[in-house]
C-alpha cells in the first residue's frame, strides 16, 4: 500500500507531507519562477525538488512539503517526506477550478476522476464520462472508497478548507495534494496555478507559455484604467436565508474591481475570504453603488423582475433604480471550469460596464448588464 499522506488535524495535518523545520513563506527564497501566487513553491535540490503549499490566505498556517522526483529515480531525499513520482499520469480533481487547469492544458485525459458535476459542460469531460474513462467519486462528505481504488490514480488533488469528507480518503493510501488556487487574493496567482499542474503531467512548457499570455492581457487591461478619474462602486452578492454572502475587502473579486477601475463597497474589509453580513448592513449601503455583480444559476431569463419576486427590498438598491445589475448565469456560462484560467476576460467584462468607452468593441464573456 502506497503511504498516507493527509490526515484531519483541524483544517489539514500530512503526517508525511508536514514540515518539521517550520519553514515559512518569507523563509524560502523564490528562484522558481512563480510571480502571483502565494499557496506555492517551488525548492530546487539535488536530483528532486520540493514543492511547498501553504493557505495562502494566512502565512501562520500549516506549511506541506512533498518530494517531487523523477520516476524511477532514487535521490537522497530527507526522511519523513512524503514523496511523488513524476510525471503523473493518472489523478482525481476535486474542483471546477482544479479542472480548469486540465482543461486549458488540453489533459483531461489524466483526469480519471471528478467529485460534483452539477456545473460541469466541458464537451470532453463529457465525453471522458460518458465513456467511462473518468468516473465520479462522489461528492464531499460521501466519497466511495471502492471507486477511487479502482482508478488507481497517482495523486488526488484536494480542497482542504472547504466541506472536507476526506476521511473515507485516508485509508486508501493515495497521497492527497492540497491545490489552494481558490485561495489566491491575486487573479493572476489563482491562474499561476497552472504552472504547479504542468510540473505535475510534465507540461512545463506549454503551461508557462498559456500563463505568460494571461498574464500579459491582464496586465494591459489593468493599465487601461490605471488613470481614470471616475471609480463607480460596486456591491456583490445576494441574500440567503437570513445572511447576505459577499466577498472579503482583500479578496480575489475585489481585487478585480479595482484593476478595473472601480471600488468595492467593502473594500475596508480585511477579509480574503467569504463574508456573511446581515440584511440591514447591506440595506443601509444601498444607496452608494451603481452597480451590483450577481452569479448564480437561474433556469430561465433573469431579470429585475425575478430578482424583486426574490426580495422587494432589492428595488429600493440604486443598483436596481439605476439599471446597474451585472449578472453571469452559471447555467449558460461554463463559469467554474474556465473562469480561474480566464481573469483577463473577468476584467474585460467589468472594465466594459465599468468603463465602456475603454473597450468599445470587446463583447462580454462572463458578465453584462442585466437589460430588463
Amino acid at each position: 500500500m502506497l503511504f498516507i499522506s493527509f490526515c484531519s488535524i483541524n483544517f489539514l495535518a500530512c503526517k508525511s507531507g508536514k514540515n518539521t523545520n517550520k519553514t515559512t513563506l518569507n523563509d524560502s527564497i523564490r528562484t522558481d519562477g512563480i510571480l502571483y501566487a502565494k499557496g506555492f513553491w517551488i525548492e530546487q535540490c539535488k536530483g528532486y525538488q520540493l514543492l511547498h503549499i501553504k493557505d495562502p490566505q494566512n502565512k501562520n498556517s500549516t506549511e506541506y512539503i512533498f518530494a517531487l522526483r523523477k520516476r524511477g529515480s532514487t535521490p537522497n531525499i530527507p526522511p519523513n517526506t512524503a514523496i511523488i513520482d513524476l510525471p503523473i499520469k493518472r489523478l482525481i480533481c476535486m474542483t471546477s477550478l482544479q479542472l480548469s487547469n486540465f482543461i486549458r492544458l488540453e489533459a483531461t485525459e489524466n483526469v480519471v476522476g471528478i467529485s460534483s458535476t452539477r456545473f460541469l459542460s466541458n464537451s470532453q469531460m463529457q465525453k471522458q464520462l460518458a465513456n467511462g474513462q473518468t468516473k465520479k467519486i462522489g461528492i464531499e462528505g460521501d466519497f466511495d472508497p471502492e471507486i477511487i481504488l479502482s482508478l488507481s490514480p497517482d495523486i488526488i488533488l484536494i480542497s482542504p478548507f472547504k466541506q472536507g469528507g476526506y476521511d473515507a480518503m485516508k485509508e486508501v493510501g493515495i497521497p492527497l495534494i492540497p491545490h489552494l488556487g481558490y485561495k489566491e487574493m491575486n487573479p493572476l496567482g489563482q491562474a499561476e496555478w497552472i504552472k504547479l499542474v504542468g510540473l505535475l503531467i510534465a507540461k512545463e512548457k506549454k503551461a508557462e507559455e498559456i500563463f505568460t499570455g494571461i498574464q500579459e492581457r491582464y496586465n494591459r487591461l489593468k493599465q487601461l484604467t490605471s488613470n481614470v478619474k471616475l471609480r463607480p462602486i460596486v456591491l456583490s452578492g445576494e441574500i440567503h436565508g437570513n445572511s447576505w454572502y459577499a466577498v472579503g475587502g482583500k479578496s480575489f473579486l475585489a481585487e478585480i474591481f479595482k484593476d478595473a477601475g472601480a471600488d468595492y463597497v467593502f473594500k475596508d474589509d480585511s477579509h480574503a475570504g467569504g463574508i456573511n453580513l446581515d440584511f440591514e448592513t447591506v440595506y443601509n449601503q444601498a444607496d452608494k453603488p451603481q452597480y451590483w455583480r450577481i452569479l448564480n444559476s437561474y433556469p430561465g431569463k433573469y431579470s429585475y423582475n425575478v430578482l424583486k419576486a426574490q426580495d422587494a427590498r432589492y428595488a429600493d438598491f440604486r443598483a436596481f433604480k439605476e439599471k446597474g445589475i451585472i449578472y453571469c448565469n452559471m447555467q449558460e456560462q461554463s463559469y467554474y471550469e474556465n473562469m480561474p484560467m480566464e481573469p483577463d476576460l473577468l476584467l474585460s467584462d467589468f472594465i466594459k460596464v465599468f468603463h465602456p468607452k475603454l473597450l468599445p468593441d470587446y463583447q462580454p464573456t462572463y458578465y453584462q448588464l442585466l437589460k430588463e
